[in-house]
């Protein structure tokens, strides 16, 4: 049984298949390694994609609120653009992190 393996593993034919897989393996333009790297990269992109897709969702939600509410989108200028009414005085408080 054993000299069967050893006969096996020295036959031509093995190591042509061993060449050429350890060639598809590691050296190929579109090897084992590349395929593996690009589904990863896929997988981050579709990630990526899917919580883009989510702020887009959130941004046009907001979008519509403020188009729709006069008083969201005052709020929206207080708060963004420090913007005030005659005679208001704005104060601007910032938490410290300590």
């Amino acid at each position: 049984m054993r000299s069967r393996i050893i006969s096996i593993l020295k036959s031509k034919y093995f190591i042509a298949f061993a060449a050429v897989l350890i060639w598809l393996m590691f050296f190929e333009r579109h090897s084992f390694i590349h395929q593996w790297q690009i589904n990863r990269d896929l997988r981050e992109l579709k990630k990526d994609k899917a919580f883009y897709k989510d702020e887009i969702y959130k941004d046009s939600l907001f979008i519509e609120e403020i188009k729709n509410d006069l008083d969201a989108l005052e709020r929206f200028a207080r708060e963004r653009y420090y913007m005030k009414k005659d005679g208001e005085d704005i104060f601007i408080i910032e938490e410290n992190d300590n």
